[in-house]
């Protein structure tokens, strides 16, 4: 998979003419809805000849696996598909080999080498004994490169049957689900969520459940209601003991928690919670996991911040979710989402408190459009990425990139004579964040949140990681 920047003058036909595919590949990985519309500074996903394969309407597994001349299961095993009829168009699938015809004068290593895979591994998938001996005109097959292998957690907030078929398209992707969420009671009650259709998704995708609770109350976290929680040792039981029921019931495979704007006091009373919630998970085979906002020291002042204790979640759970996302966030000034410069600020002190095969990083999925200049008080309007590059489309302005952010924006005037910044992700921006994840060594990344458009995002992941399946 290649990323292309339109240019001025570009089309669809031109773009597939340079890199050698077709113009119904890019539209359907791109989800172009008017192939005649691109806009300059918009980014696209190239399918790569051979390698990459988007499902078109009409297709099967197996009549892609038969063109390709690839055995269905390994075609299902390299994509995590667990249910062959269970492929959606637009999906990319990753071809696991190729055929490759050798050339007068070459030799395996120079094949390996042009390919990005090991004479070992071609030598294993051809059943070839002596690396050594190969002729012209020999015909064999090329193994997909090798890719570091990532977990990758989504959160849904969408309980309905389109979250569902969220989960049904791109759940090969996903290691984790979590449904968002199960609010607690000052008693330790959990506040009953209509997960059932995203759970048969999960379910269907081989994507392990998490249930997640939040101290949330009359639509916003509530730092009260976590404090009637981290300082009752009795409601902390209680608590435990529902979510353990709720999880044996429905079939989660872990305990996500989502505490917000917690109490500075209470900072150890919630490392103490950590501790008693580890060690009831545990001991019925379930994992424990904490959301944490987005922190540049350890002493970073704030009630967001100061009772996050990265040291010791690090310790006492199996991994953490951090927050890198919202410095663009809907009621503040106009800024990435996710600009990768702060991101970087946040990673560089989590890995000193955190091990970082526990860390999964936050991507998000949205955009925001603001009118500027901009008013205290007033708010952003959420876009999808998809959205966005419509709208610029719409209003016949180009797209530009900050660099330094790596995120994409623009701006545009309304039809009121209003003035409006727009950023968003993009491949790009994505891409960045994905390497990002390689050159920290991370565990993975954690999306929030699945369901605004943003088709160009799965085969970049897709072009970067393999995701585990547990």
């Amino acid at each position: 998979m290649k990323i292309h920047v339109v240019n001025s003058g570009d089309t669809l036909w031109r773009i597939a003419q340079d890199y050698q595919t077709t113009i119904s590949q890019i539209i359907l990985a791109n989800e172009v809805d008017d192939p005649n519309v691109l806009v300059v500074g918009q980014s696209l996903v190239i399918p790569e000849n051979n390698r990459e394969y988007v499902v078109q309407q009409g297709d099967s597994l197996w009549a892609i696996a038969s063109r390709y001349g690839v055995s269905l299961q390994d075609l299902a095993s390299r994509n995590n598909i667990t249910d062959p009829s269970l492929i959606f168009v637009g999906q990319m699938l990753q071809i696991p080999y190729f055929s490759y015809t050798i050339q007068p004068g070459e030799t395996l290593w120079e094949i390996a080498r042009k390919y990005g895979v090991t004479v070992s591994r071609i030598s294993e998938i051809n059943n070839i004994s002596n690396p050594s001996l190969v002729y012209p005109g020999n015909v064999i097959r090329i193994p997909a490169s090798a890719k570091p292998v990532i977990e990758v957690n989504a959160y849904i907030t969408r309980m309905n049957e389109q979250g569902r078929q969220s989960i049904l398209k791109h759940g090969p992707l996903f290691t984790y689900l979590a449904p968002f969420s199960y609010k607690v009671s000052e008693e330790g009650e959990l506040l009953e969520l209509q997960d059932t259709i995203v759970l048969q998704g999960a379910k269907r995708t081989n994507t392990s459940p998490l249930l997640t609770i939040t101290n949330e109350a009359d639509g916003s976290f509530n730092s009260d209601r976590a404090a009637a929680i981290l300082r009752n040792s009795a409601v902390q039981d209680t608590l435990l003991t529902n979510v353990l029921a709720k999880m044996r019931n429905k079939g989660y495979t872990g305990l996500n928690i989502d505490f917000e704007y917690v109490y500075p006091e209470d900072r150890e009373n919630y490392n103490n919670f950590l501790r008693k919630a580890a060690s009831r998970m545990h001991s019925q085979g379930y994992t424990l996991s904490t959301a944490l906002a987005p922190k540049q020291r350890g002493d970073q002042e704030g009630l967001l911040y100061e009772a996050h204790d990265y040291k010791a979640h690090g310790q006492i759970t199996d991994f953490v979710i951090i927050m890198t996302y919202e410095w663009g966030w809907s009621g503040g000034r106009p800024w990435a989402i996710a600009p990768i410069s702060e991101v970087r600020k946040v990673l560089d002190y989590a890995v000193t408190a955190i091990p970082r095969e526990k860390i999964l990083m936050g991507v998000p999925l949205y955009g925001r459009d603001w009118r500027i200049p901009w008013v205290q008080g007033t708010y952003a309007r959420t876009v999808t990425p998809k959205g966005a590059v419509e709208l610029a489309a719409q209003q016949r302005v180009n797209i530009k990139y900050n660099e330094t952010y790596q995120s994409p924006f623009f701006r545009y005037t309304d039809e009121t004579g209003q003035e409006h910044e727009v950023w968003y992700e993009d491949a790009r921006s994505v891409q960045a964040k994905y390497d990002t994840v390689k050159k920290y060594g991370l565990r993975g990344v954690s999306f929030w949140v699945l369901g605004p458009s943003f088709p160009q995002n799965w085969p970049v992941l897709q072009n970067n990681f393999r995701v585990r399946k547990l």
